[in-house]
């Protein structure tokens, strides 16, 4: 059983943040899909991983590419599912711009993480929506912030059923 992890994003930007944890989930050992609503935010995440980090790689396609397949980082917009068709398998999730999650993908899954804009009011609402909903669903969360300049754990919530 999976986790969800809420990063509240207040001082670096998106690229930055995302490239960060794209990189620990490879060293993991994990395939990620990268979920946004936006296909306009999907082909600028695309450019801006080819930027971030500076200093390394991190392989990428987007859902339509031939290359998705074989790639460990898939970036897709809409709702595509986390396993199964042609995007195959995924051990976490990356949910942005308040991309739907279900708490049958939390359960999957190894780690979903849900990005979010701490300077967006909307987008703070959408993510106390998710909280509220996976919580509520017995999903195991945590609420993570860097608003102190480091990221640190604000909020967990656990499993009723104690896994």
């Amino acid at each position: 059983m999976g986790s969800v992890y809420f990063y509240h994003l207040t001082r670096k930007p998106l690229p930055q943040t995302l490239a960060i944890l794209l990189d620990k989930s490879l060293a993991a050992g994990w395939r990620v899909q990268v979920r946004t609503p936006n296909a306009e935010r999907l082909s600028q995440l695309d450019t801006d991983l080819w930027m971030w980090p500076e200093d390394a790689f991190l392989p990428h396609a987007t859902s339509g590419d031939d290359q998705a397949q074989q790639c460990p980082i898939v970036l897709s917009s809409g709702d595509d599912p986390l396993s199964g068709g042609a995007s195959g398998d995924f051990s976490c999730l990356m949910a942005l711009d308040g991309a739907t999650v279900t708490a049958q993908e939390v359960q999957q899954a190894q780690r979903v993480c849900i990005l979010f804009d701490g300077h967006n009011a909307e987008a703070v609402q959408t993510a106390r929506v998710q909280w509220k909903t996976l919580t509520d669903a017995d999903c195991a969360a945590q609420y993570w912030s860097e608003d102190s300049g480091a990221w640190q754990k604000k909020a967990e919530k656990k499993p009723a059923s104690g896994e």
